[in-house]
């Protein structure tokens, strides 16, 4: 670390680089965004430029240069560059999901345990201070037998995700899902099964659940729905009533209060966290099932 900022290298160049990752490491008082790497140089410029950070020819080149990288990149290039930033003793922030597959998942998590470093996922909903304090009242009350969850929006009619085809490929569920099915796995308890998953065009998914303790959950997921403003909210029902959130608000904010743990994680020279790499890994898995009971009309 420089001061008391650590020094975070960006890989990637997409709109969540833009909006998100750039400005936010840039304005935290703990970070600077110190290189950018991305595969089309003009665009990696573009992104360094938002916060005076220095944009490099290769990978190998922004590991020379920082304490910790966070990545904007899909799933099946972040697997195999997240395992060498680790393997070169670097902290990550790693986007959702975590890999291309539960075996590369693994292979870094694994690799993450033996380098003891510290690892965040982009599971941006849970460091919301909103969503603290609802999973704080459900956990407090309790009797909860099942929930529900509902995100519809129109993310992949937007122009601007056009190139992105890691989420047109994966739709839904690869994108939105690890949010929707960590939010109610923290709310009901760990996700044992996969009940049902049910996939109608274009992209309109139907997940049911089973959670320990033998409670279910609900989910209904499309990222092609001209939804204004997008629906995101969440349910748990029992014996003592009905208790909903709103989880719209807004990522900038997220994602400061996300840096605020990784930096008090690498201060205190501790790996282990909630929203660790491990937490991605559970995640992989839980998409996994998923795709393998999955039925389509």
């Amino acid at each position: 670390m420089t001061d008391t900022r650590l020094r975070v290298g960006l890989v990637g160049a997409g709109p969540w680089a833009h909006k998100v990752h750039a400005p936010g490491i840039a304005a935290h008082s703990g970070t600077e965004l110190a290189a950018v790497w991305a595969r089309r140089p003009d665009a990696a410029a573009s992104v360094a430029a938002l916060g005076g950070a220095t944009p490099v020819d290769t990978f190998d080149d922004l590991l020379a240069t920082v304490d910790a990288v966070t990545f904007a990149v899909p799933p099946s290039v972040q697997g195999p560059l997240a395992l060498r930033a680790v393997e070169a003793g670097k902290h990550v922030i790693l986007e959702k999901p975590i890999a291309a597959t539960v075996a590369e998942a693994e292979s870094l998590v694994d690799a993450i345990e033996r380098a003891g470093v510290a690892s965040l996922m982009m599971l941006t909903f849970r460091y919301a201070r909103e969503t603290v304090k609802w999973l704080t009242q459900v956990h407090r009350t309790g009797g909860w037998e099942g929930g529900a969850a509902r995100w519809m929006s129109a993310t992949l009619m937007d122009a601007k995700y056009a190139n992105s085809q890691w989420r047109h490929d994966g739709g839904a569920l690869a994108d939105i899902g690890p949010h929707v099915f960590d939010m109610l796995d923290a709310a009901l308890g760990t996700i044992t099964e996969v009940l049902a998953a049910h996939r109608t065009g274009p992209d309109l998914w139907h997940v049911l659940l089973g959670h320990e303790g033998g409670r279910t959950s609900a989910s209904t997921l499309t990222m092609h729905t001209p939804a204004v403003p997008p629906v995101n909210d969440f349910t748990v029902h029992g014996t003592n009533g009905y208790l909903t959130f709103d989880a719209s608000g807004s990522p900038q904010d997220r994602y400061s209060n996300l840096l605020d743990e990784f930096v008090a994680l690498i201060i205190a020279s501790r790996a282990e966290h909630p929203l660790d790499a491990r937490r991605g890994l559970h995640v992989q898995r839980v998409l996994e099932k998923i795709t393998t009971n999955l039925r389509t009309t």
